[in-house]
């Protein structure tokens, strides 16, 4: 058992250039299709962490070549439909609720049940956003109504073309669907609400037929499944959800200021930096390009001596959701009353967010008011903690861990927070770095 951390001092006064890990949705996105090519793909700063490991684990296991020593990757893929396996297989997914939602899609002409499983926290989540629209292009899921791991999946070979209603706003149903139609012949049309687009500029990056139309509200994708595409190189990144906990430490500490290298900010993950600048924050982006479709920046951002409280737009929710742990401790910070909506998806993910959000705000003597998918915060901007915190039983969550490690650093106290390993999930190197910023951590 990994012992925990103890914080007992703030961070003192920083200016640094840092670099962050790969993105984890286009490492696992790279990779799933880099399965599917014909030829070897390599990709440069992918991920090292247990998700990854995990999607690679799995890829293997469906007979593809993996290659992964330092800073390179390379898959060997034989193209659409080329798993080589035997009966009685079994993909364990670890903690990554995308690559277990995302793979399943690339199973769908399975000619053997496979056995899906994942870890204890991965295994209380609900999978009926993908088994539902999987169900409607021919593919069996077994036992019958069962929606949590571990389940099997059987594919068939007379699967075709769907029309699918994603109302969620959830980019790995949208994936999954997409990803489905590549080995699909014929078209797939999904209507589905706002969400990250990194699979969209994939294929269109790949030249898959694939067809865009954006609403304010959804967009109209049609995928043309069945045509093969070609190995491809990928230099990944930086994570723009591991560089938010970075972020909001500056924001929070005194007289200091941070450059972020090299980070992805798809206008689709930005949100949190739209929202802590309506509260009074200068985040900036500097040397913007282009790569591969995705649009690359170095995030600026220097402390501030006061945040105000928003209410925030809905329409930053999904820009924003995988950042709303670190935005809830701004809020605690800033003068007036805070309040986010429509956010019950936040109870879908690792831990139940909103909740464990409430109970560590109130802990540190934070007043909250919440909802199944709402929270009002009412900030204290002369918050300067003095008693003694534990943070556990968070069921693993990495960013409750990351969260609460920011409020320790910048609001004081005594903190001792369990369950340091969660953090291998997605940013397995978050303690060495911020320790690289001046952070004491023991």
């Amino acid at each position: 058992m990994v012992k925990p951390i103890f914080i007992n001092k703030k961070i003192n006064v920083f200016n640094k250039n840092i670099n962050i890990s790969g993105d984890k949705s286009l490492s696992i996105r790279w990779a799933l299709l880099a399965s599917q090519a014909i030829g070897k793909s390599k990709a440069y700063n992918l991920l090292q962490s247990e998700d990854i490991y995990s999607t690679l684990s799995c890829l293997k296991k469906l007979g593809i070549k993996v290659k992964f020593k330092k800073n390179l990757c390379e898959i060997i893929g034989n193209g659409l439909n080329s798993y080589s396996f035997k009966k009685n297989l079994t993909l364990n997914a670890g903690n990554s609720g995308t690559l277990a939602r995302l793979i399943l899609a690339l199973l769908i002409k399975s000619p053997f049940k496979i056995k899906i499983t994942g870890d204890a926290s991965l295994s209380k989540r609900d999978f009926s956003r993908v088994i539902v629209p999987l169900k409607k292009f021919g593919v069996n899921f077994y036992p019958k109504n069962r929606y949590k791991l571990p389940f099997y999946i059987s594919g068939s070979n007379f699967v075709s073309p769907i029309t699918y209603y994603e109302k969620k706003g959830s980019a790995q149903c949208k994936s999954c669907v997409m990803l489905a139609a590549l080995n699909t012949d014929g078209k797939t049309i999904i209507k589905a609400k706002k969400s990250r687009d990194h699979t969209e500029i994939l294929f269109k990056h790949l030249n898959i037929p694939i067809k865009i139309k954006k609403t304010v509200n959804n967009d109209l994708i049609e995928v043309n499944g069945k045509k093969n595409f070609k190995s491809f190189n990928y230099n990944i990144p930086s994570d723009i959800s591991s560089s938010a906990f970075f972020v909001v430490l500056t924001l929070l500490s005194k007289k200091s200021s941070l450059t972020i290298k090299n980070v992805n900010i798809n206008p689709s993950r930005t949100g949190f930096i739209s929202i802590l600048n309506k509260m009074g924050a200068k985040i900036i982006f500097k040397n913007k390009k282009e790569y591969n479709g995705e649009k690359i920046a170095d995030i600026s951002v220097k402390s501030v001596k006061n945040l105000n409280a928003i209410k925030c737009p809905t329409k930053y929710n999904s820009s924003a959701i995988d950042e709303f742990l670190i935005i809830f401790i701004a809020a605690a910070k800033a003068k007036g009353v805070s309040y986010f909506t429509n956010l019950s998806e936040l109870n879908q993910k690792e831990s139940p967010r909103l909740k464990i959000a409430s109970k560590i705000l109130n802990m540190i003597g934070v007043k909250t008011k919440l909802t199944s998918h709402s929270i009002k915060i009412f900030g204290e901007p002369n918050l300067n903690l003095k008693k003694n915190y534990k943070i556990k039983n968070f069921l693993k969550d990495h960013r409750v861990f990351m969260m609460s490690t920011v409020a320790a650093l910048t609001l004081g106290g005594n903190w001792t927070i369990h369950d340091p390993g969660s953090i291998k999930t997605s940013f397995p190197s978050f303690l060495k770095t911020i320790k690289k910023i001046g952070a004491k951590i023991n």
